[in-house]
């Protein structure tokens, strides 16, 4: 199983370089960006010079509101920047977002995504092997490539596309078109082994592929720290960010599995503003479904039982950075105990 870091939310470009070479001292094998607060795509092409040999990532940059050309031209200079080991995770986000944020069109999102990772394999088909381009789907259309526009061949495979996944449309597009999934860490067990592999194996199946050309990829929510009075606020907090994805209906499919009534509440106090507040609708044996709950010096092993089998990648997520505040060397260590 590898391990990742994943940039935070307030990682600028400028800040990428500094964050890429701690990760690579410490020993994580890739570094992701997330698209929140910076452009995903600027914070990995400042930080890959600080990496070599690190794998680098999206988890997730947001699909829709660019077009399938422009991400497969930001995908191709980061492979080639990388050297090969440039991981593209798409997303589709949620309507509200596509529509209030970027002003984007939302329309049949799983059947798009499908068309949009089509088009880019036909557009990165006509730079490598100069082949004509000719896609002409529901959605997009591409016809057109002159040599002045063309980057040309790279040294190397076109990048391998991941997107994420929640419903079972797009988790069998994971098994019939992907080369891997960022599966949400708003998950448990359950919803893994009951709904997400069994949906990515029914993809795969119809493709006729095996299971195991997929790679499986997500965070781990964790309650950790170096006394109770640490592992009570790391609780909390943990507590606040499961309740914040449970008041989401995009979710709701996580609660549904487990049997668990309370998103419409969670919903409902969202929409009069009660953030704080909803932590405690969050009972504790919840957040042992979501959450791996162990001392920080038990950590990696504790992440290590829950996922192995289950995921190929795995990353810390943790909302109040208690794991930033470890000095390299903890960090090193718990690297290598979860790997």
């Amino acid at each position: 199983m590898k391990v990742d870091h994943v940039m935070s939310s307030t990682t600028g470009p400028a800040d990428a370089p500094r964050a890429v070479a701690r990760a690579a001292r410490i020993g994580f094998d890739g570094v992701f960006s997330v698209e929140t607060a910076h452009d995903p795509y600027l914070q990995l092409a400042a930080g890959i010079p600080s990496g070599p040999g690190l794998e680098f990532g999206t988890a997730i940059a947001v699909a829709f509101p660019r077009s399938p050309m422009t991400t497969a031209m930001i995908a191709w200079d980061l492979q080639a920047q990388s050297e090969g080991r440039f991981l593209l995770g798409l997303g589709t986000q949620i309507r509200a977002h596509i529509t209030r944020r970027f002003s984007t069109v939302w329309d049949s999102p799983g059947p798009r995504m499908r068309e949009y990772i089509e088009a880019m394999r036909a557009i990165w088909a006509t730079w490598q092997r100069g082949e004509a381009l000719r896609y002409d789907g529901d959605f997009y259309q591409f016809s057109l490539m002159t040599p002045f526009f063309d980057p040309g061949p790279i040294p190397f495979d076109p990048p391998k596309v991941y997107i994420s996944a929640v419903g079972p449309f797009n988790c069998r597009l994971v098994g019939t078109h992907c080369d891997g999934i960022h599966v949400h860490a708003f998950h448990t067990e359950k919803y893994l082994d009951e709904f997400v592999i069994p949906s990515v194996r029914a993809g795969a199946d119809q493709a006729g592929r095996p299971l195991e050309e997929i790679e499986f990829v997500s965070a781990a929510f964790c309650v950790t720290g170096r006394d109770e009075a640490e592992m009570a606020v790391s609780r909390q907090a943990v507590k606040q960010q499961i309740a914040f994805y449970a008041s989401t209906p995009a979710y709701r499919g996580v609660l549904d599995i487990e049997g668990w009534d309370f998103g419409p509440t969670l919903t409902a106090m969202s929409k009069r503003g009660k953030w704080i507040e909803m932590a405690d609708v969050i009972e504790d044996e919840v957040v042992e479904k979501f959450a791996v709950v162990a001392p920080i010096d038990e950590l990696g092993a504790a992440i290590r039982r829950r996922y192995e089998g289950r995921l190929d990648r795995v990353a810390y997520y943790t909302l109040s950075n208690e794991l930033d505040h470890l000095s390299e060397d903890e960090l090193a260590r718990l690297v290598a105990s979860t790997r």
